[in-house]
């Protein structure tokens, strides 16, 4: 509502206009400005160009600087992951060797066991031979 109010003030009967309205005026007064530059002189005229074209340079500078920017963020990002990548590699191939270590380590002691079994086994089926030779005697 203050902008209604302020618009009021400035003018009696002034309407809000749309952007778009805004932006066929500032080019009907950029295209007078033009003429009355071409009615002035050629001088004045690349004056103005060379204003333009030094304004047109600096935005393409700030497009090749975002550019070099971009390129070496994407360089850097990229080296990073790579080294991340070769370190993910790394610990998950000692993660995996220290594992099959421990399977490894497992199935000795499980051979052993067996090993072992296998002898007591014997040992209690000798002692049964011998205990059934004596019962029968």
């Amino acid at each position: 509502m203050s902008a209604q109010k302020g618009s009021m003030d400035s003018g009696a009967s002034r309407k809000r206009m749309k952007p778009g309205v805004v932006q066929e005026k500032f080019g009907d007064e950029a295209e007078s400005q033009i003429v009355l530059v071409q009615e002035e002189g050629f001088e004045t005229n690349q004056v103005g160009s060379e204003e333009m074209e030094l304004n047109i340079s600096l935005v393409l500078e700030k497009i090749e600087n975002f550019t070099q920017r971009v390129s070496e963020l994407l360089e850097s990002g990229k080296t990073m992951f790579k080294e991340l990548c070769n370190e993910f590699e790394e610990k998950l191939i000692m993660i995996h060797k220290e594992q099959v270590e421990k399977w490894q380590e497992e199935i000795k002691e499980l051979r052993a066991l067996d090993a072992s079994n296998e002898e007591a086994n014997a040992l209690l089926q000798n002692a049964r031979y011998v205990l059934q030779l004596t019962r029968n005697d």
